[in-house]
């Protein structure tokens, strides 16, 4: 072999090992940033649970630290969202990355969403007083309701890091349930009474289980991108039915 042939043969090693080495960079961010989002659903089950604890005890103090601590989900979504911005920028993904990318920047957006309610719920806290009239069935309501909401957003997270479309499906079951109890407690808002005090805490826990079915609805919504994701259709979990809506940036 000639030295100019070992010359050229130098010359190509770096760029025949371009590519592979940048689709492994890329790989390894898109990993991070899936990690990062899905982590973000894990900082939404802790506010859940302070907010539903701080609603159980009227204890305004550990709403207001719900409400300072929204600015870690906030963070979360801007890191999210600009990492997901600059991969874009630098690369091209396509086929399943691309799916990838999309969905996580809507499964960030329900995490900031979510994070938003559970701020909603504890800003309505303190609006109720230290010691308002409680009615127990109806706040044994909200806690199941609340418990439901928990177990969708668990089973987001689960389902979409194992791109598990059945799994993502039962979402719908769940949510079906957290819909009963939000009429439920509309219902008990209603026939609580005529004292004004009362009614005016019930209207209060209606404005509560509407946040709660805001963060069932969320959760769907993610489970949605799980199926976008694994068939590269957007499908809307229906009641009852999975229907699949034609995406027009996967082609298909």
């Amino acid at each position: 072999m000639s030295p100019e042939s070992s010359a050229e043969q130098r010359l190509r090693a770096p760029t025949m090992a371009g590519p592979t080495t940048n689709r492994a960079h890329f790989q390894a961010e898109l990993q991070e940033l899936e990690l990062r989002a899905l982590g973000g659903l894990d900082l939404v089950v802790e506010q859940l649970d302070r907010v539903l604890e701080a609603l159980e005890h009227q204890d305004v103090e550990l709403a207001q630290m719900v409400i300072t601590d929204d600015d870690r989900i906030d963070g979360r979504y801007l890191e999210v969202h600009q990492g997901i911005l600059s991969l874009l920028a630098r690369q091209a993904p396509v086929a399943g990355d691309l799916r990838l990318v999309a969905a996580l920047l809507h499964v960030i957006m329900h995490v900031e969403r979510m994070g938003d309610q559970c701020v909603n719920i504890a800003k309505l806290i303190p609006l109720t007083g230290h010691q308002p009239p409680v009615r127990e069935e109806l706040l044994s309501s909200l806690s199941r309701m609340g418990g439901y909401a928990r177990s969708e957003v668990i089973e987001s997270k689960q389902a979409f890091a194992a791109r598990d479309v059945a799994q993502a499906e039962d979402l719908v079951r769940q949510d079906r349930e957290i819909n009963r109890i939000n009429r439920e407690i509309f219902r008990l808002a209603i026939e609580v009474g005529d004292d004004p005090d009362v009614r005016e805490w019930a209207m209060t826990m209606v404005l509560v289980a509407r946040a709660l079915e805001r963060v069932g609805d969320n959760a769907v919504d993610i489970g949605e991108q799980v199926a976008f994701v694994v068939t590269g259709l957007f499908s809307e979990f229906a009641e009852g039915a999975v229907v699949p809506v034609p995406s027009p940036a996967t082609g298909a």
